[in-house]
């Protein structure tokens, strides 16, 4: 999972300074690196790894010059991560185009060691955005350039969509003086457009979630649907262009853990889709006779909303028992275990009077590698509780995610071959449950009925695309290698 955003303002502004507020805004989607390109009649860059507010200086923010722009923060999926693959990555010969994408190409392997090198492409650096960068112009540099511009873009889409398997979202830059985006053919990715009206005419923007348009002004006009495109010239009306018809698979976990509860996807609210999952989750520990707590207590942040509306349905106290540092990142797109594991002490600190003598409920988003809900737990139990029972509002991760989630190897993955009850004492819970596929599916159905299904392929191993499956070998394979 990545973040990006790209602004087209009218001609006579700089945008770099919103696209870096923007880029804050988005920061929760990836800590390793981040970079702006604009565009003023040339490119200027500046990327480099670290977070946002670490990486531009006002002289960075005063050359960044121009009234369209790209940005994008990354959370390292394929690849070692180093400088070379943060994002945008640009070209300038024989046209300028620039980008920045969030997703996973499936077929990237493929493609660096076999397809681009027969036709002389030789790919510098390991991240995917590169490949449809290359896919992308040599797309549009065999159309004619006489032709219109649209034409010659949806031939470069088109171009990228016949040589790049997997999830991918994407914003860039067409060195002519405008801002492009386009989504995958099964939209697992989500790409969210915006507009904000102003005295010399209205200016457009493209992100990963609303949020990041909400706080700039803009009006959220539209998801862009699975296959379909969006291209813009400042001064002239976007062009939106549905180029496949296949069934759309948004990412669910995007629902359950990586959006921020303010944001919308796809027509859903994230903030009611979570207290939905909380109070499926109530009804279930109900249905199955879970014990009898004294409070609820969510684990910061991302299970707040669920925990609350869970602890309502129950009639239970919610209390917060955990203090947060903010100045430590999202453990789960923490680079390794290692950095994990010493994140989670520093990050959550309890109240030991919300725990002492109480039998409590913790509530999570989910569980990944267990490591992080056992040292949790731990600190429940220290701080004084008494019994301490664990609930999650997704159901068992027993599959990798090919598409951008950073946990491509079956062996990291608790739930991988065990019960319930076998993590249960994994984690050394007293009680522990997990929402139901069904369930969470259907509750997240509800904020907006077009959507027939969702990837879930993190909790199925079924996943929308063909080839995941080979994609993930390939991937094991290269990390065990890396390991031995």
């Amino acid at each position: 999972m990545c973040g990006f955003i790209g602004i087209a303002a009218q001609p006579g502004t700089d945008v770099s300074a919103e696209i870096y507020d923007g880029l804050i805004s988005l920061q929760h989607r990836g800590q390793d690196a981040a970079g702006i390109l604009s565009l003023d009649g040339a490119f200027h860059l500046r990327k480099q790894n670290g977070m946002v507010r670490d990486i531009f200086s006002p002289e960075d923010m005063a050359r960044l010059k121009g009234n369209i722009a790209i940005g994008h923060v990354r959370y390292p999926t394929v690849g070692a991560g180093g400088e070379e693959d943060s994002q945008p990555f640009y070209i300038n010969f024989p046209f300028g185009v620039g980008m920045a994408h969030n997703g996973n190409l499936t077929n990237f392997l493929d493609l660096k060691g076999r397809l681009f090198p027969q036709e002389n492409i030789c790919l510098q650096t390991s991240c995917d955005l590169e490949a449809i960068l290359y896919a992308f112009a040599r797309a549009f540099q065999g159309t004619e350039d006489v032709a219109p511009l649209r034409d010659r873009f949806r031939a470069a889409v088109e171009g990228v969509f016949q040589r790049s398997l997997g999830a991918y979202s994407v914003v860039g830059i067409l060195g002519e003086g405008a801002l492009f985006a386009f989504r995958d053919p099964t939209g697992i990715k989500p790409l969210v457009i915006g507009r904000r009206d102003t005295p010399s005419g209205p200016e457009w923007a493209a992100a990963s979630e609303s949020v990041a348009l909400d706080l700039l002004g803009f009006e959220r006009v539209k998801d862009l649907a699975n296959g379909e495109s969006f291209l813009v010239t400042p001064g002239q009306d976007p062009e939106f262009v549905s180029m496949r018809e296949e069934p759309h698979r948004p990412c669910v976990f995007e629902l359950v853990y990586f959006a921020r509860p303010d944001s919308m996807l796809d027509g859903l609210s994230v903030y009611k889709t979570r207290r939905r999952f909380g109070e499926t989750l109530a009804k279930q520990w109900i249905e199955t006779d879970g014990p009898q707590a004294d409070v609820i207590i969510p684990i910061p942040d991302s299970s707040r909303d669920a925990a609350l509306s869970m602890a309502n349905f129950m009639g239970l106290p919610y209390r917060e028992g955990f203090i947060k540092n903010r100045y430590v990142g999202r453990t789960f797109i923490m680079p390794d275990q290692e950095a994990r594991q010493t994140s989670i002490r520093r990050k959550l600190n309890p109240i030991p009077l919300e725990f002492e003598g109480k039998d409590v409920l913790l509530v999570d988003d989910s569980i990944v590698r267990g490591n992080t809900s056992r040292k949790i737990i731990q600190v429940a139990r220290k701080a004084g509780a008494r019994k301490v029972y664990f609930a999650t509002t997704s159901p068992p991760l027993r599959a990798p995610c090919p598409y951008g989630i950073d946990m491509a190897t079956r062996q990291e993955l608790v739930a991988r071959d065990r019960s319930v009850e076998q993590i249960r004492r994994e984690i050394d819970a007293d009680h522990l449950i997990y929402l139901d596929i069904e369930r969470m599916i259907d509750a997240a159905k509800v904020g907006n009925p077009d959507i027939e299904d969702f990837c879930a392929g993190c909790f199925t191993g079924t996943y929308p695309t063909t080839e995941a499956k080979a994609h993930l070998a390939a991937i094991e394979e290269e990390r065990l290698a890396a390991q031995a």
